[in-house]
């Protein structure tokens, strides 16, 4: 009887000097398992799920970071020429008209303060018109603009000053609906 007692006791020493990790080992394994978990849950790989929520689509007229958030074309002083900085803002408005047949726009020339009422009528009406042109050639149906112009009406900037003028000198695109 001693001698089963001592076999039993010989296994079970063996059994349990087997199953001792080293630190590392035992480490690694804490680090494995969350915390509370029992052995078992951590053998099984955690359960993952598609997204069920649609993207949001973001109107490209609105995001600030689209080039269709850019809706001015800005003038040298008594000129209605678009600058070569400003034909990519032309084009890619041009684009859009195209690939979206319901939009309309309306182009507002404007003009600085410098010159007479009738001068800046007539000079922001080129400018809208010099936009309306441009986007033709693009391909976009006259019947989807709009050309008109506020001369001084309408300005963006208040100062009497070079910078507040450039600003002033300008043909603004603005959507049907906005």
């Amino acid at each position: 009887m001693r001698s089963i007692a001592l076999s039993v006791m010989l296994v079970s020493l063996l059994a349990a000097c087997a199953g001792q990790q080293t630190k590392e080992q035992a480490g690694a394994a804490v680090e494995e398992r969350a915390p509370g978990a029992r052995p078992a849950e951590q053998a099984k790989p955690a359960e993952t799920r598609p997204l069920t929520t649609q993207p949001v689509a973001v109107n490209p007229l609105k995001d600030p970071g689209n080039i269709l958030s850019k809706r001015s074309v800005y003038y040298d002083f008594d000129s209605f020429v678009i600058k070569d900085e400003y034909k990519a803002i032309v084009e890619v408005h041009a684009r859009y008209l195209r690939d979206n047949p319901r939009a309309k726009v309306l182009l507002q020339g404007n003009a600085d303060e410098r010159g007479s009422r009738e001068y800046n009528l007539a000079l922001g009406q080129k400018r809208a018109e010099s936009v309306k042109k441009a986007m033709e050639l693009l391909g976009v149906q006259d019947r989807r603009m709009e050309a008109v112009s506020l001369g001084e009406e309408k300005p963006r900037a208040l100062g009497h000053d070079e910078p507040s003028w450039a600003e002033n000198r300008r043909s603004d695109i603005v959507y049907d609906g906005e």
